[in-house]
């Protein structure tokens, strides 16, 4: 059987402050290749490169990764504020309809921070712009200081539901994680089943109900240390197997 082929959605950059690039972290491309055993393909966060079916098209399944833009939150419905940071109006124009369009046709998805936030957007639920905000919440935010392994060091708990998805998938329903982001889920949409929440009750892992293959994704960067993080290694390994069972079956 050929090796899936993964989509990796890239994020807005400029090099040397004035060249335009579409980039993806090496930690996402090894998680796709040495963990889901796939071939890892960047896709660039602009609408401009094909319909959103023609996309849905080239692969077997996407991750959508993290990013530092936020989604813009006219996509939920709320006014832009300091405190929503700065967006990127093409990647959300192309995340937003292709995640809804992978559930739709029964293409396998993985949602990674940004990703995670996406997908609750995209069917139709709001974000908080800043969770450190609001009362009883900790700073999910990465640390200023320190080595790449420091700010991608566990951070906190994430419960998960009894007999749930992801806790069939972790074999445990209380693990240990990093934490990297601003925003989070405030409303979450109709169809977005929260499996996992951080100590102060963030959502932290999320599914898409109803989808016909694996639509799920975690608030936090499980591409870190994939390959030997007991949490990270069995989240990619179920992503890629659900990807193989489609191809083995055509279905």
């Amino acid at each position: 059987m050929r090796r899936p082929i993964v989509g990796i959605i890239g994020n807005f950059n400029l090099l040397d402050e004035d060249y335009p690039v579409q980039t993806v972290g090496v930690m996402n491309i090894d998680a796709v290749a040495n963990v889901a055993d796939a071939l890892p393909f960047i896709v660039p966060a602009m609408p401009s490169i094909g319909t959103v079916e023609e996309v849905a098209a080239a692969c077997d399944g996407f991750m959508f990764t993290g990013g530092r833009p936020n989604v813009h939150p006219s996509h939920y419905g709320h006014e832009p504020t300091e405190a929503h940071g700065a967006f990127d109006m093409n990647r959300d124009s192309l995340t937003l309809p292709l995640i809804r369009h992978c559930v739709e046709i029964g293409k396998p998805i993985l949602g990674i921070c940004r990703g995670f936030q996406e997908f609750n957007v995209a069917f139709g639920g709001t974000l908080h712009p800043e969770i450190r905000d609001l009362p009883g919440r900790m700073n999910h935010r990465m640390p200023t200081e320190g080595t790449i392994d420091e700010k991608f060091a566990h951070r906190h708990t994430v419960s998960m539901l009894y007999g749930g998805r992801f806790a069939e998938i972790f074999g445990a329903v209380e693990v240990l994680v990093n934490s990297l982001h601003g925003q989070g889920i405030c409303e979450p949409a109709e169809r977005v089943v929260v499996e996992g929440r951080a100590e102060d009750n963030t959502p932290e892992a999320i599914y898409i109900k109803d989808a016909a293959a694996f639509a799920m994704a975690v608030q936090w960067h499980p591409e870190y240390n994939a390959a030997h993080d007991e949490v990270s290694r069995p989240l990619f390994e179920a992503f890629g197997a659900d990807m193989r069972r489609i191809i083995a079956t055509g279905s």
